[in-house]
């Protein structure tokens, strides 16, 4: 067991005996100042207040029931009820060398004790929309969506990963209309996606202009609706067609998906998901619509199916049938999460989407508690939102011309400018690898540089930032990755330091601080998973390069003093390298072994 894993265990064992009927799973330890120590906890003080006790009482009669000589130093008691903890050089070293014969990497899998058992999790993110062309936009949902499955699984969760894929709706009439009267088959057949985008503009603005064509877009949809032959063959073509420029960027990007259930796999039940909100009367019928009511039992100002106009507090409802007894959104959803709970019953489920649908979850998630509410009781739904990509000018990122940036066409751009500064700095590489390098460095800027701020913020899209081999970027930490690596090229000693009998010696202060550095990878992976913020793993990473850079200076790897001081180093090298690796890893980030 890691070391904080087992004060934190020796903690909750001595709280249960001062405090029988205390919950101790909000009893956990996390790193903090090291001036104070290694660890800290400040869970005493929230236990005593709801009791009404002193917390620095409660601290020093829990103390008196802890137990953690073998691992730690005298632990002390800091202001109002703080435990600071200070590890034992020798357990830091016991962590090291289990670590560097490859009993784990300062992580553990849940399930390893009754307090972390492994969750069954849905992560529904990314979900682009037939006959669009992916944009800018979409590397965000993906992105995070595809660090959190990552990080999920590392953990030892099983997670079920879900695009659900924009495939149905009212936009189809209008493609269904141009596809039979003004489809070009050169330009489909060379572009299939612009194609289709042009054949969208087109019929939608000539609707915008002329009532007939509205009609004649509409009657398309209505037949598609009714499982017209000719149109529903239409239609596949198109999901098809849409499928494989999904599938190239995603090959790109190396996301996979368990699933890609789009908007049109839940259309059996929408009409059932109505019927059922009607006579559970969560929903009643208004201007010929049915929508989803305020029920009263939130305060006006958190209610979302409020809104206030002039003063006023007026209905804000989710149409769950239109007027023209067509579905929507909510509908679609409610039937997506209604099977999610039949197919896998999750403990949780959870929607990467961008913070401006954050009105529409909070009313999403508020029906289903009056609808499934034994269900989702035993579920958590979370809506995971993140921020807009911004330009220099302070607005959306668009190209110069005002559109809309395609993401195929930014992820080649992001190659092209990596491949530039490979080949400045580089140039006696083969053309082969130096293209391959560009293709990591590039694309991993684009993603890193999205993950790295608080999800929520807007972000400025900066190339000359992002591709940086300075600061906090993954050029950084993959130039840290590769640089270990060459030590152990020029060293040939790769095999010494996977010897079991190797020792590992802490002595300088750098060393030791990167040690205890390596030791907290697993705590930042579950704050990751906890609060769903892969910021967190990003900055991290970047502590852990700057502190091997400070320990490499300061402490001669192969030009050490003997042959167990090298080794040890060497050893502190090897782990370093093997956290920044499964750490970019888990970022869906490659890295390479020369830059």
């Amino acid at each position: 067991m890691l070391p904080h894993k087992q004060i934190e265990s020796a903690l909750q064992f001595a709280v249960r005996a001062v405090l029988p009927d205390a919950d101790v799973s909000t009893v956990l330890v996390r790193p903090c100042d090291p001036k104070f120590g290694d660890y800290q906890s400040n869970a005493l003080m929230a236990l005593a207040k709801t009791r009404k006790l002193n917390p620095r009482q409660l601290a020093t009669d829990v103390l008196a029931k802890l137990d953690v000589s073998e691992i730690c130093e005298k632990v002390e008691i800091a202001g109002a009820g703080f435990l600071n903890f200070r590890l034992k050089n020798s357990r830091l070293v016991h962590s090291l060398e289990s670590a560097a014969r490859g009993e784990h990497l300062f992580f553990e899998k849940c399930g390893g004790d009754a307090s972390s058992q492994p969750r069954t999790i849905v992560i529904d993110f990314s979900s682009p929309n037939v006959a669009k062309p992916m944009h800018v936009g979409h590397i965000r949902s993906t992105g995070i969506g595809d660090a959190l499955q990552r990080t999920l699984r590392l953990l030892g969760h099983r997670v079920i990963s879900d695009n659900h894929i924009g495939d149905w709706g009212t936009q189809f009439g209008k493609l269904l209309l141009g596809w039979k009267q003004i489809l070009n088959r050169a330009e489909l057949e060379r572009d299939a996606i612009a194609e289709l985008e042009r054949l969208y503009k087109v019929i939608n603005a000539e609707c915008d202009a002329n009532p007939t064509r509205l009609e004649e877009a509409k009657m398309e949809l209505v037949k598609l609706q009714a499982g017209d032959a000719e149109n529903i063959a239409i239609w596949k073509e198109m999901i098809r067609l849409s499928q494989i420029q999904f599938d190239t960027i995603y090959a790109r990007l190396g996301v996979k998906f368990d699933f890609a259930l789009g908007e049109s796999f839940y259309n059996p039940w929408l009409g059932e998901v109505v019927n059922d909100l009607l006579a559970k009367e969560i929903a009643r019928e208004s201007e010929g619509a049915v929508g989803v009511f305020s029920d009263g039992s939130l305060p006006p100002k958190e209610d979302p199916f409020l809104v206030n106009r002039d003063g006023e507090w007026v209905a804000d409802p989710a149409l769950v049938r239109k007027s023209d007894g067509g579905f929507n959104y909510t509908t679609t959803d409610l039937a997506t999460v209604d099977y999610r709970l039949k197919t896998w019953a999750p403990q949780e489920i959870i929607y990467v989407v961008d913070d401006r649908q954050s009105g529409h979850f909070k009313k999403l998630f508020l029906i289903l508690m009056r609808w499934k509410s034994e269900d989702v009781k035993k579920t958590k739904l979370v809506h995971v939102g993140f921020g807009k990509i911004m330009g220099d000018d302070g607005k959306p990122f668009k190209t110069r011309s005002g559109d809309t940036v395609k993401l195929g066409e930014l992820l080649d751009e992001a190659e092209e400018r990596a491949y530039k500064i490979v080949s400045e700095k580089s140039a006696e590489l083969p053309e082969a690898q130096r293209k391959d390098i560009a293709r990591v460095i590039g694309l991993g800027a684009v993603k890193y540089a999205d993950l790295l701020p608080n999800r929520q913020s807007d972000y400025i899209f900066s190339w000359d930032k992002m591709l940086a081999l300075q600061g906090n970027t993954a050029p950084y930490l993959v130039y840290a990755y590769a640089r270990i690596k060459s030590i152990f090229r020029k060293s040939e000693a790769e095999s010494a330091i996977r010897n079991p009998q190797s020792a590992i010696v802490l002595v300088a202060p750098e060393e030791l601080t990167l040690a205890k550095h390596l030791l907290n990878f697993g705590i930042t992976l579950e704050a990751v998973a906890e609060e769903l913020r892969p910021n967190y793993l990003c900055n991290y990473l970047f502590e852990l390069a700057g502190k091997f850079t400070s320990f490499y200076e300061n402490c001669p790897v192969l030009k050490a003093d003997d042959a167990v001081t090298k080794n040890s180093r060497l050893a502190l090298c090897d782990l370093t390298a093997r956290v920044l690796k499964q750490g970019l890893e888990t970022l869906g980030i490659e890295t390479v072994e020369q830059m």
